[in-house]
């Protein structure tokens, strides 16, 4: 397998609050798209359960991943979302064993 990073994030809005904290993970998505070494990175969002927003992250190595977490713009994120979450956000830096 490659020397990829593969990151599972989830996000859940305080009541009353996903349609801010959507605008902010967009801005997220947008502003992450012009890293260097980010090959993947996409936000979902559960159609059941609106307000519980997923990111699928690939880096293509383990500097490109600890790049955006460093970054000045998802620090500018966490702090705009602070108020606008429910719980602590998960992450889990993952690597690919199996598949394509």
């Amino acid at each position: 397998m490659s020397d990829a990073v593969h990151v599972f994030a989830h996000v859940v809005a305080a009541p009353g609050k996903a349609d801010e904290l959507r605008a902010v993970l967009k801005e997220l998505v947008r502003a992450t798209h012009t890293e260097p070494g980010v090959k993947m990175y996409v936000l979902h969002e559960e159609p059941k359960n609106p307000g519980s927003f997923h990111v699928f992250e690939i880096y293509e190595n383990q500097a490109a991943a600890d790049s955006h977490m460093k970054s000045p713009h998802l620090a500018a994120a966490f702090a705009k979302a602070g108020a606008l979450l429910g719980a602590a956000p998960s992450i889990i830096e993952t690597k690919a064993i199996a598949g394509h």
